[in-house]
């Protein structure tokens, strides 16, 4: 009779783990899926905000390239990229698995057994998300004077192949991650990765028409400082998410810290543009704000999960302070951006990475040389990539709407219709 209850209870036991191992996994995957839909929000932040800071006559435009991309990017994610960032086969620079592979072939219980904590099709769908924001950064840097069919053609090789492989070097298991590049969230392997590539596109693009003269450099106001402040807002959302679901569990203690320190980065974002841009300018420029709200959300990214608050306003405030003064050498190199994305995501997002060698306490944090190596080897690479594509893209189609295009807008030039009627 005692060995009979023992089994029992021993029986009862089990069945209890087994309940609590399954609600944590369903809490988990649920999680996950739930910051997929947070980073899908940022695409409605990143369209708002673009649109906002473009003229009056090339909103349409900048929100058909949006629409696009998140069409572009989880197709080509799907078909490719996925299978290229996360392979099965890897020799730990690019994938050597079958082409055009969706990579979407997990068990009947929708599991392998590299997903303990979450199914296959939850990780597939948040890490899609991330892949489109590459290409929607692109997007804002060359607004109002790229034409759109090839804009569109880069924007799926940029996804399909570049942002996939370099991914890879890092959350893929790749070299760098050999090396202890650390990364948690992106702020090289997804922001800078679309800071390189802008640059690359507007250095082949030129500025807009009337942009830098004789007499100095004009500013070119977007239509609607709202829309901009909205898609702020819709991005430091959806940034929880983007953060938050890149611990890739529910885990209540990891969350929770990367939730705050996403906050106070951004809250210490806006202050760091605030000041600065007051004492370079002696104005209280809105857009500065704007991106230095953003510039903090991106420098905290690298180490969002091992930075104490006080190292989170510290990082956000550098990062607001560097978005004004990058906006300015920008403009002192000619190099257009309308959006400010460059000093948004590819200045901040170095700064962010290399932060984490001088604020992360943690064994698995990268060293200088790590952090370096990394923001080196993946900018290169991008740099390179997205040079050659927008060149031959350039040589056989060209890039660059006409003048005459130009001065109408791309609302009617590209299709023929008016955003405000």
């Amino acid at each position: 009779m005692q060995n009979n209850s023992i089994s029992e209870v021993m029986a009862a036991a089990a069945k209890a783990q087994e309940a609590a191992d399954f609600a944590q996994f369903t809490v988990n995957n649920l999680w996950i899926l739930v910051a997929a839909a947070l980073v899908f929000i940022m695409h409605l932040g990143f369209a708002t905000l673009e649109a906002g800071f473009v003229q009056k006559k090339n909103v349409v435009n900048i929100l058909f390239k949006n629409s696009m991309i998140i069409a572009i990017g989880l197709l080509t994610y799907c078909l490719f990229g996925f299978d290229l960032m996360y392979p099965g086969d890897f020799n730990g620079y690019f994938s050597t698995g079958a082409f055009l592979s969706p990579g979407l072939e997990p068990t009947a219980e929708g599991m392998t057994a590299a997903y303990a904590d979450y199914t296959y099709y939850a990780d597939f769908i948040f890490q899609a998300m991330f892949a489109a924001t590459c290409a929607t950064i692109v997007s804002g840097a060359v607004a109002e004077r790229i034409k759109l069919v090839p804009f569109l053609i880069f924007a799926t090789l940029f996804v399909m192949i570049s942002y996939p492989i370099t991914g890879a070097w890092k959350w893929g298991g790749g070299w760098l991650d050999a090396m202890g590049f650390y990364d948690f969230a992106g702020s090289t392997i997804v922001h800078s990765v679309g800071g390189w590539a802008a640059l690359a596109g507007i250095i082949l693009l030129g500025p807009r028409n009337g942009k830098y003269t004789p007499k100095g450099i004009r500013a070119i106001q977007g239509h609607s400082m709202p829309l901009a402040a909205i898609g702020v807002f819709l991005l430091f959302f959806g940034w929880f998410g983007f953060n938050g679901g890149s611990v890739l569990s529910a885990d209540p203690a990891l969350t929770s810290l990367v939730f705050t320190t996403t906050a106070m980065a951004a809250a210490a974002g806006a202050i760091g543009a605030f000041f600065t841009s007051y004492f370079m300018f002696r104005n209280y420029d809105l857009s500065m704000v704007l991106n230095g709200i953003l510039g903090g959300l991106v420098g905290i990214t690298a180490g969002a999960d091992i930075m104490s608050v006080t190292d989170s306003i510290i990082i956000g405030l550098v990062a607001g302070i560097i978005i004004p003064i990058s906006v300015t050498m920008f403009d002192k190199l000619k190099l257009d951006d309308p959006v400010g994305a460059t000093s948004v995501h590819l200045a901040c997002g170095i700064w962010g990475t290399l932060a984490v060698a001088i604020f992360g306490d943690c064994e698995d944090c990268g060293s200088f040389g790590a952090q370096i190596t990394g923001i080196l080897a993946i900018g290169v690479f991008t740099f390179v990539f997205a040079f050659i594509v927008f060149f031959i893209i350039k040589a056989t189609m060209g890039i660059r709407v006409n003048d005459e295009e130009q001065e109408i807008g791309l609302d009617i030039g590209e299709h023929e219709m008016s955003a405000y009627g």
